[in-house]
C-alpha cells in the first residue's frame, strides 16, 4: 500500500549555499507575512479571507515589486502561501489557532520545496536541491520510493537538516493473534501486559546539571552578543541530545511492539490536563507519552495493525483484573503493590493496569 514516508538527514552546505538558504528562509517568511496581512485585511473588510489561488495569483506582481524574491526557489514561495491557506483551513475547522506572523528570531526556521521536473535528486552522499545544487548529506539510510517534497530546516543548534517526503510501497506485516495492553507511566516508561518493562531513561534528569550550567552562562552574557549566541547554541544542543535520545528509545520499542502484536491497547490519556500538575509536569513531558501514541498509530496504519484505546478515566490501577473488584486505596500513587481483598491476588500496580487496559479497550 502506498504511504507517505519521511526520511530526515543532516546536510552540510557550503558557505555560499548557507547564504542562499538563509535568503530562502527570509523570503518565504516575508511572503507568508505579506499575505497574512492581506488575509486579515480581507476578513475585516469583506468578512471572509482569501483563497490559495487568489494569493498565488498575486505572487508574480510581488516579485516584480521586490526583485530580490527572484533570487530564491519560486516553489518555496508558493509553499509558504499554501501553508498559510492550510493554516486558515485548519483554523476554520477548529483544529488549531489562527496563523500568526513569523519571526526571524523563532528557534526553528524552515521552508518546503516540491519535486518537479527532476529538481531534487540523490546521488551517493550528495543531494541536489533547487537553486542550491549538490549538497553533501549524512546518508544514514536508503531512500525508498518516489520523492514528493523536501523541507530544509535550520535547527536552534545551528545544524541544517532536510526531510524528504517520499511515496513508498509499505507491505503489511504477517498477521498474528497476539494482543498487548500497555500502561504508560513515569517510574517505568511503559509496562506491557506481557513481556519486559520499558525502563524510563529520564534524559531530562541526566542532562539537567549540564543544561543548568550553560543556561547560567547564557544569563550572565550580554543578550545578542557573540558569546551569548555561543552559549545559546550549547543550550540548544543539549536539548537536541535529550530529544534524539528519547526518540531513539521510543522508536525502537514501538517498532518491536508493532512487529510482535496484532492489536495494541493503550489508555486515552488527557496529557494536556495532566501537565497542569506542577509536581509531575517535567516528568510527564520527559516521558513523551503523546509521542509514543503518535508513533504507535502511524506504524499500525502502515503495517496493518490495530490500536484500541481504553476510556480516559477508567479505574485501571484500582480494579483487580482477576475478579473485577475495585480497591479505592490503590488510587494513592505511592501504592506500588497491593492484595485484592476479594480474591487475595497480589498485584503489581502497573502490570495489573496493563491487563485492565487490554480488557477495557477490547
Amino acid at each position: 500500500m502506498l504511504q507517505h514516508k519521511a526520511f530526515k538527514f543532516r546536510i552540510y552546505p557550503k558557505l555560499e549555499q548557507i547564504v542562499l538558504l538563509r535568503k530562502t528562509l527570509g523570503c518565504s517568511r516575508f511572503v507568508f507575512n505579506h499575505f497574512l496581512a492581506k488575509w486579515k485585511e480581507s476578513v475585516q473588510a469583506a468578512g471572509k479571507g482569501l483563497s490559495y489561488n487568489a494569493c498565488a495569483a498575486q505572487l508574480p506582481a510581488l516579485k516584480q515589486e521586490f526583485s530580490w524574491l527572484k533570487e530564491v526557489d519560486s516553489i518555496a514561495l508558493q509553499s509558504a502561501v499554501r501553508n498559510l491557506a492550510d493554516g486558515f483551513q485548519r483554523f476554520s475547522k477548529k483544529q488549531n489557532d489562527a496563523p500568526r506572523f513569523k519571526s526571524r528570531k523563532h528557534p526553528v526556521l524552515s521552508y518546503t520545496t516540491r519535486y518537479t521536473g527532476g529538481n531534487i535528486k540523490v546521488s551517493a552522499n550528495q543531494l541536489q536541491l533547487p537553486r542550491l545544487g549538490w549538497v553533501p548529506f549524512a546518508k544514514s539510510r536508503e531512500i525508498e520510493g518516489r520523492i514528493l517534497s523536501a523541507t530544509v530546516r535550520l535547527a536552534p543548534s545551528g545544524k541544517w537538516f532536510v526531510a524528504l517526503v517520499c511515496e513508498t510501497d509499505i507491505h503489511p506485516l504477517p498477521k498474528t493473534n497476539r494482543i498487548l495492553g500497555i500502561d504508560r507511566g513515569i517510574k517505568h516508561l511503559a509496562v506491557p501486559s506481557e513481556g519486559p518493562v520499558l525502563i524510563n531513561p529520564r534524559y531530562t534528569l541526566r542532562y539537567e546539571r549540564m543544561l543548568a550550567k550553560w543556561q547560567r552562562t547564557m544569563a550572565r552574557r550580554v543578550p545578542g552578543g557573540s558569546n551569548w549566541h555561543k552559549a545559546k547554541r550549547n543550550v540548544a544542543r543539549i536539548y537536541e541530545k535529550m530529544r534524539n535520545s528519547r526518540l531513539d528509545v521510543i522508536h525502537k520499542q514501538t517498532t518491536m511492539w508493532i512487529r510482535e502484536n496484532q492489536t495494541i491497547c493503550i489508555e486515552d490519556l488527557r496529557i494536556t490536563k495532566m501537565m497542569k500538575n506542577r509536581h509531575l509536569a517535567k516528568h510527564i513531558a520527559d516521558a513523551a507519552w503523546g509521542e509514543m501514541s503518535r508513533q504507535l498509530h502511524y506504524k499500525a496504519k502502515w503495517y496493518g495493525r490495530t490500536i484500541k484505546e481504553a476510556p480516559a478515566f477508567a479505574p485501571t490501577s484500582q480494579t483487580c483484573h482477576i475478579c473485577g473488584s475495585k480497591q479505592a486505596e490503590v488510587k494513592d500513587l505511592s501504592v506500588r503493590e497491593w492484595t485484592c481483598q476479594v480474591c487475595q491476588t497480589v498485584h503489581d500496580r502497573d502490570r495489573n493496569a496493563a491487563q485492565n487496559i487490554k480488557k477495557m479497550a477490547l
